[in-house]
This record gives C-alpha cells, sequence and structure tokens, in this order.
C-alpha cells in the first residue's frame, strides 16, 4: 500500500479563521490514508462532496491536481528495458532528423521543416515504439498511431536506423517530385498515406484532424468488437499530440465522446513544449493544468509526467514540502526561454526566492 502524505504548505494565517482545526482536520485525513489506504480515503472525500453538493454549497473540487507526476517515485514499476541503450538512440535520432531538416533548409530555403516537435517528443516517441506499440503480425491486428504531424522528421530518422529508409531518402526530405530522378523516395512533409502508404497510417497534417479521427477510430473499433464482426479487444489507438494541437476545435470536440462511450482502448500522448504554432505562448496561466482541467472535466484519466528522474533526489530531500512551493506558481510563459529538457536551471528563479531552501541548493 503507497502511504505517501502529501501536505502542501499551509495557507496564510489571514485565509484561516481557525488553523488549529484545520491542523486537526488535515491530522484525521493522513491518519485514514495511513491506517486504511487511499480507496477508503477517496471514498469519504466523494462523501463530503456529495454532503457539499446537497447543502448547495458554492464549491467544487478543483481540478488540477499538485503539479508533481502522478505516478510516485515509490511506486513505479522497474524500467522494462536497457535505458543507456535507449538514450543514446534516441539522441541519434534527434541529430539525425536535425541534420536531414537542415540540410533541406540549406539546398533549398522555402522547404521549411520542424525541428523543436520532435526534439522535445523524442523520449515520448521511443517508449512508444519501444514498449507501447504493437505492430500487426499472425496473432495480432496492430495498434493505430496518430503521430503529431511536426515529429515526421523524428520518425524517418528512426525508419532510416532500421534500414527502411537510405541516406538518399533522407536527402529528399519534403522533395517528393524530385526524389525519382535521383533513385530516392521522397519523404512527405507530415504523415500522408497517400504518398506513402506502406509507411504511414493516418494523415494529421491538418492540425485537429488526427486527434478528432483517433476517437472516431477507437469508437468504431469498439463498435466491430461488439458486433462481433472482428475482435479488436487488444487492440488500442494512440495518438501522440503537442499542446498547440489542443488549441484547434477538432480536437476537443469529441472528448466527451470518448469518456461517455468508455474508451479504455483509446490513449493520448499530449507533449507539451510550449511550441504554440497558432497562437502565443501562455503568459499568465500553465499549459499543463489547463489541459488537465479539460480532460477531467470531459471524463477522461490524466496522468502527468512533468519532472524527470534527475529530480527525484531533491523532491525525496524536500520533507516539509516547503523547498519547491513556489513552482506551482510558475507560469508558461517564463518557462518558456528554459531548455528542452527541463533541469535544475527551468526552475532556479522560483527556488532561489525560496526561504526554506538550503543554502546548498541555492548555490
Amino acid at each position: 500500500m503507497n502511504t505517501r502524505i502529501f501536505n502542501p504548505p499551509f495557507p496564510p494565517a489571514n485565509l484561516d479563521e481557525d488553523p488549529q482545526e484545520t491542523a486537526e482536520w488535515r491530522e484525521a485525513f493522513n491518519a485514514v490514508v495511513l491506517q486504511h489506504g487511499a480507496e477508503r480515503a477517496g471514498f469519504l472525500l466523494d462523501q463530503l462532496v456529495a454532503l457539499a453538493h446537497q447543502n448547495q454549497l458554492d464549491w467544487s473540487p478543483e481540478l488540477v491536481t499538485p503539479y508533481v507526476n502522478t505516478i510516485a517515485v515509490d511506486v513505479q514499476s522497474p524500467f522494462p528495458g536497457d535505458l543507456a541503450i535507449e538514450e543514446k538512440i534516441a539522441s541519434l535520432m534527434r541529430w539525425n532528423a536535425l541534420a536531414m531538416v537542415a540540410r533541406a533548409n540549406a539546398a533549398y530555403g522555402e522547404l521549411g521543416g520542424h525541428i523543436a516537435s520532435y526534439a522535445s517528443a523524442a523520449d515520448l516517441f521511443e517508449v512508444g515504439f519501444n514498449h507501447f506499440f504493437h505492430a500487426r503480425n499472425q496473432h495480432h491486428g496492430g495498434d493505430l498511431v496518430f503521430f503529431q504531424p511536426h515529429s515526421a522528421p523524428g520518425v524517418y530518422a528512426r525508419a532510416f536506423l532500421e534500414g527502411r529508409l537510405n541516406a538518399q531518402d533522407l536527402a529528399h526530405y519534403r522533395q517528393e517530385l524530385s526524389a525519382p530522378k535521383a533513385g530516392a523516395r521522397g519523404l512527405s512533409s507530415y504523415p500522408h498515406p497517400w504518398l506513402m502508404p506502406d509507411f504511414w497510417q493516418f494523415p494529421t497534417g491538418s492540425m485537429g484532424l488526427g486527434p478528432i479521427s483517433s476517437i472516431y477510430h477507437a469508437r468504431f473499433m469498439r463498435y466491430l468488437s461488439h458486433r462481433q464482426l472482428l475482435d479488436c479487444s487488444q487492440r488500442k489507438v494512440w495518438g501522440v499530440f503537442g499542446d498547440g494541437e489542443m488549441d484547434e476545435p477538432e480536437s476537443m470536440s469529441a472528448l466527451t465522446l470518448a469518456s461517455r462511450e468508455k474508451l479504455d482502448n483509446l490513449v493520448w500522448v499530449v507533449n507539451c513544449n510550449l511550441q504554440r504554432l497558432d497562437g502565443p505562448v501562455r503568459g499568465n496561466g500553465r499549459i499543463i493544468d489547463e489541459l488537465e482541467k479539460l480532460f477531467r472535466g470531459a471524463g477522461w484519466n490524466v496522468v502527468k509526467l512533468i519532472w524527470g528522474s534527475d529530480w527525484d533526489g531533491l523532491f525525496a530531500r524536500d520533507t516539509s514540502k516547503r523547498w519547491f512551493a513556489p513552482l506551482p506558481t510558475r507560469w508558461t510563459g517564463k518557462c518558456k526561454p528554459s531548455p528542452p529538457r527541463m533541469g535544475v536551471l527551468t526552475a532556479i528563479t522560483s527556488l532561489a526566492k525560496t526561504p526554506s531552501l538550503p543554502n546548498s541548493l541555492k548555490a
């Protein structure tokens, strides 16, 4: 049983009319968690919420969970692969994707291409390819995967390492017409099954098209299974998207359909890399909180992965839960100039203002 207790700092005294009573309630709740487990604690919270609604209190639970990883370190399963090798391979693919786009732009400046999207999502892609996405074989119908369109260079870079594409193919990125003359295969800008039918499953190049299509595909697969037309019980629909795509109305329009139909065969991975293609980065809010509210409100299960394992040691030392208290107030706009991989530099401005932070960490 997980007995981890989360004790955020007490609210300012001027907001709490009876701090002693508040402390007693908190102590009692923590005792329930320790003695009877999370399930019992959740049941009691549900009862209190129902009671509040019966009394018509002008209050509802906050839909945003603490700004930490949903799955705590002490309940994580061991990594199933060789992390060092997988990180090295992911680095090679990041480099190849970058080189492919840079060479195309050096040859033809108008070709364009996206670099940051895959650079920030490479680890997510690799975990999916290595441990989750199921290929089609004689015993399995295969999963359906909707890839973020602007991360297509990374998928090409992976296919190159697999031997499915060669160097000439990568040299003709976004050059489908001229590639055959050089004996190469032109690579489309975005996932395009009409141009590359043996490579891509679905077109996702119009942002918003992939998310809504994935929901309806998951629903149709469930329909086939229920009518015993095709056994899709072991198959899943995956969507690997970015936070920019979540601005599209098509991405949001069918969220409640997925929860209403209980489509547990559908999984979205949303990479919040702050790359807003069609609008400014939120300056007075935080995209992770915004999307969590949206998806939870629509009835989805939300699992957040915010902090890498490099942070585990620091969080473990923060027994007072006060060192990192300023982080929940750090807005997306302030994180924008930070490095792609969230490290100590990303939060140093906020942490340096924390009075209870040890001087050794501030240094």
